[in-house]
């Protein structure tokens, strides 16, 4: 059994949540999905504290930050850390104004600027290494396990961040195509690149194949290969890093409505610039969520099974 001391670092959990929509349970990513109607947050929320989380910061959007906030504290108000301290929340908003001084907002911009820009939105809230997660994404306990101890490990570490990799096999949907990128790693693990491909499944003839971006062409993809879930860790130096890249990207996309600053291409740039290199950790975790409402029901049957085994209680928490 692992054991985990108290005077160990807690690292801290961002939830990218903007998209949750303005009343908690209204859309799919908070639609309970367990046995006692549990979403999907709820349990990464439980395997993150299981594997030494202390702090959970949700980015969200400010027309629903009230009631979203109200929900989760009584929600998780008995959830205790490792070290019985209560996890510790906080709420910070993402809107299409909060962009660095000398820039002008396009008022024909209403499209989000995207996940590196909601992550930039917890830099004055995380002083610790912190792991980023999509708050509709079940990404299984060994996951939580494994960034957890390499954010303990790189506590007073600068330059280095990770990526928790999927085997492409673990993360296709029985419902239809997804997208996926794609890691490129070199002999010491270090992220090279992550090539995007698009309408992802297994074809007739057993071949996992999906369109891609750069040639526009189906090309056979190896089930095996690891790929991207938008699962990160990072140390807080990430938080200059990536607000460079994000002036540089504004400088080019200020005017333009629909671009979008991915966490993907700040990396890249990292990358590129020497400033920083990524290492993959691989997961032998099975990816699941509800990518077409057809997947609800086998989503539903997973938690069924996994309540069922033992691997979580039912209810999730309890009430006091």
């Amino acid at each position: 059994m692992e054991i985990y001391y108290y005077d160990c670092m807690k690292p801290t959990l961002l939830v990218l949540a903007a998209g949750m929509g303005s009343r908690y349970g209204g859309l799919k990513q908070m639609d309970g999905l367990g046995p006692n109607q549990e979403t999907i947050i709820d349990y990464s929320i439980y395997d993150a504290v299981k594997a030494g989380f202390g702090k959970v910061v949700y980015i969200v959007r400010e027309y629903f930050k009230e009631q979203f906030e109200e929900t989760v504290r009584q929600k998780y108000q008995n959830v205790r850390c490792i070290d019985g301290e209560p996890l510790k929340f906080q709420f910070v908003t993402q809107e299409l104004n909060k962009i660095p001084a000398g820039f002008t907002l396009n008022p024909s911009r209403e499209k989000p600027w995207g996940t590196a820009h909601a992550v930039l939105m917890g830099k004055d809230v995380i002083n610790e290494p912190f792991a980023v997660i999509n708050g509709d994404d079940f990404y299984g306990r060994e996951s939580f396990s494994i960034i957890a101890d390499w954010l303990r490990k790189h506590e007073n570490s600068k330059g280095v961040f990770s990526i928790v990799g999927f085997a492409l096999n673990n993360t296709l949907s029985e419902s239809g195509g997804v997208s996926r990128g794609i890691c490129s790693y070199d002999n010491d693990n270090n992220l090279m690149d992550v090539a995007e491909h698009l309408n992802i499944f297994t074809e007739e003839d057993g071949v996992v194949r999906g369109e891609s971006t750069i040639s526009g062409q189906r090309v056979a993809l190896d089930g095996n290969a690891l790929c991207s879930m938008n699962m990160w860790g990072f140390t807080p130096d990430y938080f200059a890093l990536s607000e460079e890249i994000f002036k540089d990207f504004l400088k080019i996309n200020i005017n333009e409505p629909k671009k979008e600053f991915y966490i993907p291409f700040a990396i890249d740039q990292m990358i590129k610039k020497g400033a920083a290199r990524t290492e993959v950790l691989s997961t032998p975790s099975k990816w699941f969520g509800v990518t077409y409402k057809e997947d609800r029901p086998a989503v539903v049957a997973k938690f069924e099974e996994l309540a069922g085994n033992g691997t979580y209680p039912t209810p999730l928490y309890e009430k006091k």
